[in-house]
């Protein structure tokens, strides 16, 4: 997977809390896709000396809150500038 240069891996910097966020890939355990923005509400430490991660809430294009999900850190993204948001329909399995 390519890591866009405003979001590399050596220079990210731990997101702040209410930061708008993208995924870097896929997490099937939300059913959440590559590129599905969240915020982020809460930066949580690896009970066991693992990646620490933050808890995302997903809204959708309306503003109506679909899920919450923690996921590691390594998996968002600032947005950017020049990022462009696209739409999709949330499966609820």
């Amino acid at each position: 997977m390519k890591i866009p240069a405003h979001a590399s891996k050596g220079t990210m910097k731990k997101p702040k809390l209410y930061q708008r966020v993208a995924l870097r890939q896929n997490w099937p355990e939300a059913g959440l896709r590559r590129g599905d923005l969240a915020t982020v509400t809460e930066i949580v430490p690896h009970p066991a000396d693992g990646e620490d991660g933050c808890v995302l809430e997903i809204f959708s294009a309306l503003g109506e809150s679909l899920r919450v999900a923690t996921v590691p850190l390594s998996l968002v993204e600032p947005l950017a500038v020049d990022d462009i948001p696209s739409l999709r329909r949330l499966v609820v399995a």
